[in-house]
């Protein structure tokens, strides 16, 4: 005679919308606020995470030479800083040269006021006053938005003093942290699934940062190029710095802009050569914006357009320009993680941007694995 088990099966619970959709808003609000609480302890651990994927090729490379694997972490990170403090370096010489140049921004921009001043004053009759008003409004407006942004980049500059110690740690924990992931997710030691979530999230964090390297190249080199062909001078600076700027959505497109036009102002009599940098950088936006963004970034983590202005702003509301720089990274680890999750695909679905057209065939080994892992 069989055994009979008296304890019923259990079931999952089943909840009204009306019920899980204020749990799921009261879970993302206490995300968001505990992001925007610890987002100096936070976000250092993130810059650290994409750059110690970045870099982990480089570190494996040198272990596979029979490098001794604390040798081989200290060499790619001395090799990483190394890279930045280059960068840091020659922007930071060629400033100290534009800096030279400020006695003939100052004269310039008197000069410019007043003929403005004048030519507004005979034009629509409007008087000193009010015309003082509005010039000190507008002087105001751009010294508070030019402080936001150096007060944001010089916080990001602190803040990069951790990282290196942050990617150091993670490289040599790296095989701690990745089966605490796999055992805290799964309950095993070993878990495919949970394996194959870390290994397309290394992947897809590591593609899209060559991607923005690449794109940031191919902006600099076009940069230095428009401006070197218009006679700005100072042209290897201002379009590495536009590039750069480049990466901080919506206020460092219009300082990249800004920058060459005033000093072709500067540098040359008239309007016309600050007009000619005008037009040549929104061509070469409308080119990043269209083509390269397109097929060398965006293409890389699948995150459709709307999923990523939206991040964007969530991320510049958390924290800063730290909170819009690392959105698109954590939105597509998040729709990898929907993706392998029957409950939170049409999430993933939501934040994608592949195509799926109906009536497509699965291919019958994919189905195998399906049909397995629904046997478990």
């Amino acid at each position: 005679m069989a055994d009979f088990d008296p304890t019923p099966p259990t079931r999952e619970l089943q909840f009204p919308l009306y019920v899980k959709a204020p749990l799921i808003l009261l879970g993302l609000a206490l995300l968001v606020f505990t992001l925007h609480i610890a987002s100096e302890i936070i976000f250092p651990l993130f810059f650290a995470a994409i750059f110690a994927i970045m870099l982990h090729p480089v570190e494996q490379w040198l272990i596979r030479k029979r490098v001794p694997q604390l040798l081989a972490i200290t060499l790619t990170v001395v090799l990483g800083v190394a890279a930045v403090v280059g960068l840091v370096y020659f922007i930071s010489m060629e400033a100290a040269q534009l800096s030279d140049q400020m006695p003939m921004f100052k004269k310039k921009f008197a000069e410019t006021t007043a003929q403005l001043h004048e030519w507004l004053q005979n034009r629509f009759g409007l008087s000193d006053q009010k015309l003082q008003s509005w010039m000190s409004e507008a002087g105001t407006k751009a010294q508070g938005l030019l402080g936001g942004t150096l007060s944001a980049v010089s916080g990001l500059l602190v803040t990069f003093t951790l990282i290196p110690v942050y990617i150091f740690l993670l490289f040599l924990y790296q095989r701690r942290l990745v089966d605490f992931l796999v055992q805290a997710f799964s309950g095993h030691r070993r878990d495919s699934g949970v394996s194959e979530v870390l290994r397309e999230s290394k992947a897809a964090i590591q593609s899209y940062m060559v991607g923005l390297l690449i794109e940031g190249s191919i902006v600099a080199t076009l940069n230095v190029t428009v401006l070197l062909i218009i006679g700005v001078p100072y042209a290897l600076l201002l379009g590495v710095m536009g590039a750069l700027l480049n990466f901080i959505p919506y206020i460092g497109g219009l300082i990249a802009i800004a920058l060459p036009m005033l000093m072709a102002f500067v540098a040359h009599p008239g309007y016309g050569h600050a007009i000619a940098v005008l037009a040549a950088y929104l061509l070469i936006q409308f080119t990043d914006n269209h083509f390269l963004i397109p097929r060398i970034v965006a293409s890389k983590i699948q995150v459709n357009a709307l999923v990523a202005i939206v991040g964007v702003l969530v991320g510049n509301a958390i924290g800063g320009v730290a909170g819009m720089f690392l959105a698109l990274p954590v939105i597509a680890i998040l729709k990898i993680v929907f993706d392998r999750i029957e409950s939170l695909k049409p999430w993933g679905m939501v934040l994608g941007d592949e195509e799926t057209p109906r009536g497509r065939k699965i291919n019958p080994a994919t189905k195998a694995v399906r049909a397995s892992e629904g046997k478990k």
